[in-house]
């Protein structure tokens, strides 16, 4: 019997010009009220890793999400991604008769994060990009990034960015099919080196209120975002990608951190109000802040949760690691980039830094810290060696 198989990785994306809120008159194709841009991070440290497998001897699809069984059938969204690759393989199906008959075969479906689920990390965003990506391979889809995005936007709307590596912009579109709303890239991830990234897990829990039903309620109730909608992201997407063409720092911070503050702002014009942010975030911004008291050198950014990302040119991470160990100890630290490889400790805390902005939080407040980069999109992993299903069609691994 022929099995059929492919198994991914994707990344996760950390958007610098946020979205939040869905066109409520399109929300089956899930598009956006406003574009946005974002920073693909290295799935050295973050990333899903999906295989799918299609065989004769399989009943009914099956899906397992870190090592639980999860209904497909109640996932609408999952079911969209699934039914338009098929349909793409039908009709390849129907052109060409010596193509095997894929399209028609049950699936099963393993998916794992090798991080946080629901925590604000963007996990959604490379579970789907994963999901439609892997599916694409096992149906050999001739798509390139940017069709496929148009897939994965209607599974997750921040999973088209994760579609490719570097700085990408989804596009919101204006047709009424969605067909237009998809992610372009607007530079490699060769083309900033020098920009890094430090984040922050404050807190590995699935936030209060999910993402969807978060946008659901500040679309309904909040007139900032109606401002920011209309008045402020069209104009500071303009400014965004000129800041990352030029690699012109200080804009591209000024630009990250003034976004992440109105989105969190639109979070509490909803009405009730969203908190996403906690005691720790906020101490983070005002570190940031201090730091930046005589020039901007990091940029910190939140999504929907309390996790920071910390934007910065490679030589003032040394720094900024001295800052986050002062203020938060006994944290984990991811050092793949080897910042500390010829320091074996952080750097002085910098010159004129008023220590008094923050109290020192007790051991483990953050809990890890991860020092990445700029990196590549989706890729094609060896079955044999990085699948998720045993000979049977199980998962290998069962929480």
């Amino acid at each position: 019997m022929t099995i059929f198989e492919a198994t991914c990785s994707a990344p996760v994306n950390i958007a610098v010009v946020k979205y939040w809120g869905k066109n409520p008159e399109k929300i089956a194709l899930n598009l956006p009220t406003n574009s946005s841009l974002s920073v693909t991070l290295s799935q050295d440290q973050l990333h899903s890793k999906t295989t799918i497998r299609a065989s004769a001897d399989f009943t009914s699809d099956r899906l397992w999400l870190n090592g639980h069984e999860e209904s497909i059938e109640k996932n609408k969204r999952l079911v969209t991604c699934l039914r338009e690759t098929r349909a793409l393989r039908a009709s390849m199906e129907d052109k060409d008769a010596a193509l095997p008959k894929i399209s028609g075969l049950n699936i099963h479906v393993c998916s794992e994060n090798n991080f946080p689920t629901a925590a604000g990390l963007a996990s959604s965003a490379s579970g789907y990009a994963c999901l439609v990506y892997t599916l694409a391979q096992l149906f050999q889809l001739p798509l390139d990034a940017s069709d496929l995005s148009i897939i994965a936007r209607q599974g997750s709307g921040s999973a088209c960015r994760s579609m490719f590596g570097g700085f990408v912009a989804w596009e919101m579109g204006s047709k009424d099919d969605g067909s237009d709303s998809k992610a372009v890239q607007i530079a490699p991830e060769t083309h900033w080196p020098d920009l890094q990234a430090m984040i922050c897990v404050v807190s590995d829990a699935k936030k209060g209120t999910s993402s969807t039903e978060g946008m659901q309620l500040t679309v309904k109730t909040s007139a900032l975002l109606q401002h920011r909608i209309k008045d402020v992201v069209p104009k500071r997407m303009e400014e965004m990608i000129k800041a990352i063409q030029d690699k012109d720092f200080p804009t591209f911070a000024d630009l990250t951190m003034k976004d992440s503050n109105q989105f969190h702002a639109v979070c509490l014009d909803t009405y009730p109000p969203i908190f996403y942010l906690n005691d720790i975030s906020r101490a983070i911004i005002r570190i940031v802040t201090e730091y930046n008291k005589d020039g901007i050198k990091a940029a910190y950014t939140f999504d929907a949760g309390p996790n920071a990302v910390i934007y910065a040119p490679e030589k003032n991470m040394a720094e900024i690691y001295a800052l986050l160990s002062h203020y938060f100890p006994g944290h984990q630290f991811d050092d793949s980039l080897g910042l500390l490889k010829n320091n074996a400790a952080p750097s002085a805390l910098p010159q004129n830094f008023d220590t008094r902005i923050s109290p020192v939080f007790e051991q483990g407040s953050v809990k890890q810290i991860l020092h990445t980069k700029a990196d590549d999109g989706p890729r094609v992993l060896e079955t044999a060696k990085h699948g998720l299903l045993n000979p049977e069609g199980l998962p290998k691994r069962l929480a």
